[in-house]
């Protein structure tokens, strides 16, 4: 492939040697001779310091950089991240342009959206694919997922093998972080779906305005978009786009509304009513997230051609999705759930839901993610405290922080606890004690791990399977 051809949808300033490259890279040591280097600046390292070496050390073809480095051939573009973004669209052949795609974003239901519509979209036979934060989907085949949208080489890379495998769509749950990078700059989606917004992530956007703000980018392109009619930021979500808007809802007069829910212990179910059907939707996942969740999923393929007869079967049928109100199986008299459940919002919608289904003790295992947002430590802390009858704080990924202290700034927010507190820095420990405290009919909630199969330390990532951590416990 032509540096030109790389190039062709960027707008670059001054003047560059056209070449043949060989491929496109943003990491300095993954570097081969005659590949395109994009020097992006980071919080903790400007590749720009490094792109005359790229050239002379490593043999890059070409540097792309926001400014002027003394490299040899260098293309010089106004945002880095996007061209590496576009380069590599335009490096995999543009597969976006032969997909039909849907992204969406929230704070909390995106995976389960994600999965719910892939469900519905194959029921009614069509191929698809899934890019999110449990897997990575080419039709049946896995890819491991390592972030909730992948860096834009690797995305792109995806894009290639879904077209190759034939899929019609794609399903990506989009992340923040991953809009306001550029990552999905290329991207015109067909649909885009906004499910709420509560606090998470400050610890990279800074300010709730400018997560607010990211979000808000997936709809800008989007060619249609469904908006949570219920969320206090839907009006911002609906500003300034020239998208054609559908709204759902439970509580207001919106295109598709829920109409006499019913909440079990373990399904939901409601009518599904717009100006022209009304459809009695079941879905085997407890909570009243669940008939948002299910909402989103069945309103996005019905606007993207689906019957809804099908939408309908297809929920009733739906496993749910791994780590998302998960009931272990367990041979006790008590019920054991894992959630990935690690923000505000989400602590209020799992323990709000189990509270309305389970009459006995509810108790609940979960710590804070260390080199994250501190301040919703002491928030989750509060709501943990008055949502539920016994709390076990412990550990959930501290990464680089000192447990203890991520502990002692969610303990800040329990000081008035209605819930009896215990303190288990172990998480193994933790989840033995609650197992050991659960009587009859009580719930144990284990929040915040969910899908994740890992907990990583300040030593490094090591396997943590809850699912294998309580028939460990048990089987004692």
């Amino acid at each position: 492939m032509k540096l030109s051809q790389l190039l062709s949808r960027l707008e670059t300033k001054g003047n560059y040697t056209d070449c043949e490259i060989n491929s496109i890279t943003d990491k300095f040591d993954a570097i081969n001779p005659g590949d395109v280097f994009v020097c992006i600046k980071g919080n903790r390292f400007d590749a720009h310091t490094v792109a005359k070496q790229a050239m002379e050390e490593k043999g890059a073809a070409a540097v792309i950089v926001e400014r002027e480095t003394g490299a040899a051939n260098e293309v010089i573009v106004e945002n880095s991240r996007k061209a590496y973004s576009f380069a590599c669209s335009e490096y995999f052949g543009r597969p976006t342009d032969s997909l039909k795609m849907i992204g969406i974003t929230g704070t909390n239901g995106k995976t389960t959206v994600s999965f719910l519509i892939k469900d519905i979209l194959e029921s009614a036979g069509k191929k698809c694919g899934l890019l999110g934060t449990v897997v990575n989907l080419i039709g049946d085949k896995e890819r491991v997922s390592s972030l909730t949208t992948p860096d834009p080489f690797e995305m792109q890379q995806l894009f290639r093998e879904m077209v190759d495998e034939n899929c019609e769509f794609c399903i990506m749950e989009v992340s923040s972080q991953a809009l306001s990078q550029q990552r999905v700059a290329p991207i015109t989606f067909d649909m885009g779906i906004f499910t709420n917004l509560t606090q998470d992530h400050l610890d990279y956007h800074g300010t709730m305005e400018n997560y607010k703000n990211a979000k808000h980018v997936l709809f800008e392109n989007s060619r249609k978009v469904l908006i949570n009619d219920d969320d206090e930021a839907a009006e911002f979500m609906k500003s300034g786009i020239s998208a054609e808007i559908r709204t759902y809802s439970m509580k207001n007069d919106s295109d598709y509304t829920a109409k006499n829910p019913v909440l079990k212990d373990k399904s939901v179910a409601y009518e599904l009513v717009s100006n022209s059907m009304i459809s009695r939707i079941r879905l085997n996942i407890p909570g009243e997230f669940s008939i948002y969740n299910s909402m989103a999923a069945a309103v996005c393929a019905k606007e993207m051609g689906v019957e809804i007869d099908v939408c309908k079967k297809s929920l009733s049928t739906t496993s749910g999705v791994k780590g998302r109100m998960e009931t272990v199986p367990v041979d006790t008299d008590y019920t054991v759930i894992i959630d990935y459940a690690h923000s505000p919002d989400g602590l209020i919608n799992v323990l709000g839901s189990l509270r309305k289904v389970y009459s006995q003790k509810i108790i609940t295992v979960f710590g804070c993610g260390g080199d994250r947002d501190k301040t919703k430590r002491p928030i989750m802390g509060q709501i943990v405290g008055e949502m539920s009858d016994i709390a076990v704080v412990t550990s959930d990924n501290p990464r680089t922080e000192n447990p203890q202290m991520i502990i002692d700034d969610i303990l800040a927010g329990m000081e008035k606890s209605k819930a009896k507190v215990y303190v288990e820095c172990d998480r193994t420990s933790a989840i033995e004690k609650a197992l050991k405290i659960a009587k009859k009919d009580d719930v144990v909630l284990l929040a915040g791990k969910g899908h994740e199969t890992y907990q990583i330390l300040n030593t490094g990532k090591i396997h943590y399977d809850e699912r294998e951590i309580v028939k460990e416990i048990l089987s004692r």
